[in-house]
């Protein structure tokens, strides 16, 4: 079959793709032709006819047969030889009468008004519109596809058929979003988009009176429907139908593409602005290489701190003492810091720098670090568990993922490890359900309910910390059953012997014993993983603690190495970490134990990053986070500089972190709000937001992309590459001399070698991912696919000595807290209060029948969970999988009421996060559950 076929479009000749549908090919070639149920990347739904061609087909004796009547482009297969003919008269009246058919039920004064460009949402016209109801009320008068269509077509302001208003009510309960069904005009675009992209099937088709309309899958609400709150549905929609309730009259005067600074998935997004320079709306960008159009609730309804008047705009000192910030200049600001932290070079110094900061910030921040103040005590504040990729290092050669994201699409059989993707790296699982509704199969390794593990074809919840035994045990199963991959293991793997031998002591009867898996169900789940290609790993490790960590990621290289899961397409590893520039940041060196490029503290890179940057570096491997508390707690560090607030200092991540801040005696933070860090800082600095600033992230695959400036300045912000190229020019620190962030990234290129060959130039088009080959101009989207043999991956060896269960007698249990988005067996209730939706249900909490036993719960009594964080109230339910191990699972539903309501002036930063956490359990009773 060819891989090409070449028509007639208009009089054009076109080459396109077998497969591809007329429209496609037309709008391939850059020929128009309206349509709006149509939408890139879903499939042909043909419900509008607005895309009506007339077409011939060339029959095998070379003659044409024309195709009957008018078809729609979007539902028509391409042919070899067709001739097809978009714009005809005859043509321009058929689409005229579907849109009369359209406007009879849609309000359309705004659609033929020759002045709608000028109006406003306070304008009231009664003149030169035959039908006024609603023209000037439609949040989305000045981008609505179906007035550009109704433009395109010159059509008259009267139409012959009658209007029907539909008297629908406006429903705005529910969170971040409002729908007008009288401006729906059934496309059916957001239902195939929550369904066939999102995989969620929140919004459907529904009937009321003879008349087709979109609703909620349930009826009620969108929290009770399993909805994500991604926006994808808004995005889609050609009218004001679905629109976001904030900003939603607002005009957009400009619009600026960059990137999310919200999880390390690095979603490419559309900043519209609008002229009093405030950010209004984010639209994920279709042609976005790591998205794809796809966004996620924090990045599409999570901006607006850029936008916030609390926002610091000027420096603050803590001056001779006082127990009050002042404000102060810039250069006051700079001045005492110049004086103050030559005190405190070497040792007593660190730094953590934000996941939020750029690439040029961040290498400047660690650079600064070492030259001006001698210490390698760098971190990002976001890397709380380095063990994610430090054995990739070890084992691969890098640490980072090994694929792309959107390859996932193509992957046969999915293993996750403690990860809840969907809130934290959302993107990362549209493609992964995508593949599950065509039949890929997911395992899921998670105490927790989290929503990948609904779909999963295996899910197990093994004792917390156990497992990289139940890893091992995979592997040890496929192995004894020889399902491995012989060639690949022969070929490629380095340490073949003693890889084998390893697991021999995990004899499956073992690991079940330690995990409290059953063997069937480990063997159950090897073999699909083992037996269905290509396969990918995906982990997050949120609840393992942390000595366990390092060996899992051990486990999961020799699964993925004795499966020949790796160097290919839709395979390898994943790290997912929480940071949105997290892996851009290690790259260019603000880690404790390498400097840029992720080279180790050998005297050659010494040498080598010292002449570049005129100075002489420290060998000593410096503290990373954790230590880094920990050295401030005891005194060993005097000198803390911050930048960027980070869930991680309140929600206990780092112990009492705040606590620590007091015994400090400099505290430098730049910051964009006050918080409880502020609070105690010495030297408040205003920072700009990702909003403001121009340079680069790369994101969880590798990808270096492009920030660029959307909004004007508002104060005396500066980006954070900048002030502290100040302060150490101020101290006398030679090297930091930059003009711009370009000339930052290209002594970024010359240091980080995996970055060579990347210019701003070549980020301009969609970014790239590293490191660049010369076959591959783009980048590199798969790490070892061409150098297996040259650098063999070693495969993971596990001890089972190093098993280590939780063992606090004082506390013996650990909350597994889910959250998943729908739960259809279980009842629940919306609750309108003050016009807006909630959910109500009654909760159940899983725990093992012997801990139930030791408590004397008894099934069905009323218990509370208690942890330090929180308190949840349910019904007991003895089907807990493991002694020790407490479970409930909530819904995303109320995560999303409380972060509308949240008084936090950037909430999509302190989403809280679910980790196992000590708990204890309080029997009640009914009546006072119910109080």
């Amino acid at each position: 079959m060819s891989d090409e076929v070449t028509l007639m479009i208009d009089g054009k000749q076109v080459t396109t793709r077998p497969g591809a549908m007329v429209l496609e090919a037309a709008m391939d070639a850059g020929i128009y032709v309206p349509y709006l149920c149509y939408y890139p990347g879903m499939k042909s739904f043909g419900a509008c006819r607005m895309c009506v061609v007339s077409a011939q087909t060339r029959t095998p004796d070379g003659q044409y047969r024309p195709i009957p009547g008018t078809p729609a482009s979007c539902t028509t297969p391409v042919s070899e030889g067709m001739r097809v003919q978009t714009a005809s008269s005859e043509l321009l009246g058929v689409r005229r009468g579907i849109m009369e058919l359209l406007l009879s039920e849609h309000p359309h004064g705004c659609l033929t008004c020759h002045r709608i460009d000028l109006c406003g949402p306070t304008d009231i016209c009664l003149r030169h519109v035959s039908v006024n109801d609603r023209c000037v009320t439609c949040p989305k008068n000045e981008r609505c596809e179906l007035k550009d269509t109704v433009r395109y077509l010159e059509m008259d302001m009267d139409t012959p058929l009658t209007y029907n208003n539909r008297h629908l009510p406006l429903q705005t309960e529910d969170p971040y979003w409002e729908m007008d069904m009288n401006l729906c005009i059934a496309c059916v675009r957001c239902v195939r988009m929550c369904g066939e992209i999102r995989g969620d099937s929140a919004i459907t088709l529904l009937e009321r009176s003879g008349r087709t309309l979109i609703g909620t899958a349930n009826g009620t609400s969108l929290l009770e429907s399993g909805c994500e709150f991604c926006g994808a549905c808004i995005d889609v929609c050609p009218t004001g139908a679905l629109v976001e309730r904030d900003y939603k009259w607002d005009k957009a005067a400009k619009a600026v593409t960059s990137v999310c600074p919200h999880c390390p998935v690095g979603c490419q997004v559309t900043l519209e602005i609008n002229k009093r320079n405030r950010l209004i709306r984010t639209i994920p960008d279709r042609h976005g290489p790591a998205n794809r159009g796809q966004g996620c609730f924090k990045g599409k309804f999570g901006m607006d701190f850029v936008n916030r008047r609390e926002r610091l705009r000027t420096p603050w000192l803590r001056r001779d003492g006082s127990s009050e910030l002042t404000e102060a200049s810039w250069h006051d600001a700079l001045d005492l810091l110049a004086e103050r932290l030559p005190q405190y070079k070497g040792a007593e110094y660190a730094l953590i720098a934000s996941p939020r900061g750029t690439n040029e910030d961040n290498y400047v921040a660690q650079k600064f670090a070492r030259v001006a103040m001698g210490s390698n005590n760098v971190d990002v504040s976001s890397n709380l568990r380095p063990e994610l990729v430090e054995p990739l290092a070890e084992l691969l050669g890098y640490p980072a993922a090994t694929n792309g994201i959107w390859e996932l699409a193509e992957s046969a059989c999915f293993l996750v490890v403690s990860s809840n993707m969907t809130e934290e790296q959302n993107v990362v699982a549209v493609p992964i359900k995508m593949a599950l509704q065509r039949g890929a199969s997911l395992i899921v390794v998670d105490q927790r309910e989290t929503e990948l593990a609904r779909h999963a074809s295996v899910w197990m919840r093994p004792r917390p910390g156990t497992e990289a035994v139940l890893v091992a045990g995979m592997a040890r199963a496929i192995l004894d059953e020889s399902l491995d991959d012989h060639d690949f293991l022969a070929d490629y793997c380095e340490n073949l012997a003693e890889f084998r031998n390893s697991l021999w002591q995990f004899d499956l009867l073992k690991v079940e014993l330690i995990t409290g898996i059953g063997q069937n169900e480990i063997r159950k789940a090897a073999r699909l993983f083992a037996s269905t290609k290509p396969g990918a790993i995906l982990y997050g490790l949120d609840t393992l603690p942390p000595h366990a960590r390092a060996d899992c990621v051990r486990g999961l290289v020799g699964l993925a190495v004795c499966t020949g899961n790796l160097g290919r397409r839709s395979t390898g590893l994943f790290p997912l970490f929480y940071g949105a520039n997290e892996q851009g940041s290690k790259d260019v060196g603000c880690t404790p134990n390498s400097l840029p490029g992720h080279e180790g503290y050998s005297i050659a890179q010494l040498e080598r990053i010292g002449n570049v940057w005129g100075a002489d570096l420290s060998r000593e491997v410096g503290l990373g986070l954790f230590g880094i508390v920990d050295a401030v707690r005891s005194g060993q560090i005097k000198a803390l500089h911050i930048l960027g607030d980070n869930q991680a200092f309140t929600d206990g991540s780092l112990g009492d972190f705040l606590g620590a801040l007091d015994g400090l005696e400099l505290l430098v933070v730049q910051d964009c709000f006050q918080s409880e860090i502020t609070e105690r800082a010495d030297v408040v600095l205003p920072s700009a937001t990702f909003a403001e600033a121009e340079g680069t992230y790369t994101n969880l695959e590798r990808r270096i992309q492009f920030l660029r400036p959307a909004l004007g300045s508002k104060g005396e912000e500066e980006v954070d590459w900048r002030v502290l190229s100040w302060i150490a020019q101020r101290m006398g620190a030679s090297g930091f001399d930059y003009d711009s962030p370009g000339t930052v990234f290209e002594e970024i290129v010359r240091v980080v070698g995996v970055y060579g060959g990347v210019t701003y130039d070549r980020l301009q088009a969609g970014g790239v991912q590293w490191p660049l080959t010369t076959d591959q101009p783009p980048g590199d989207p798969s790490l070892y696919g061409t150098a297996l043999k040259e650098r063999k991956p070693k495969a993971g060896i596990i001890s089972l000595a190093a098993v280590v269960g939780h063992a606090a007698p004082d506390t013996p249990l650990l909350l597994a807290h889910g959250r998943v988005l729908h739960q259809p067996e279980r009842h629940l209730e919306i609750v309108n209060q003050n016009g807006r939706n909630s959910v109500t249900r009654e909760e159940t909490v899983e725990l093992h029948h012997e801990d139930a036993r030791g408590l004397g719960v008894q099934e069905g009594d009323w218990i509370e969970v208690i942890t330090e964080e929180s308190r949840i109230t349910g019904r007991a339910s003895l089907s807990g999988p493991q002694r020790g191990l407490v479970s409930a699972t909530t819904l995303f539903a109320e995560l999303i009421t409380d972060l509308e309501s949240s008084d936090e002036l950037d909430p999509m930063l302190k989403v809280p996060r679910l980790p196992l956490t000590v708990a204890r359990i309080e029997r009640l009773t009914d009546v006072a559950a119910a109080d």
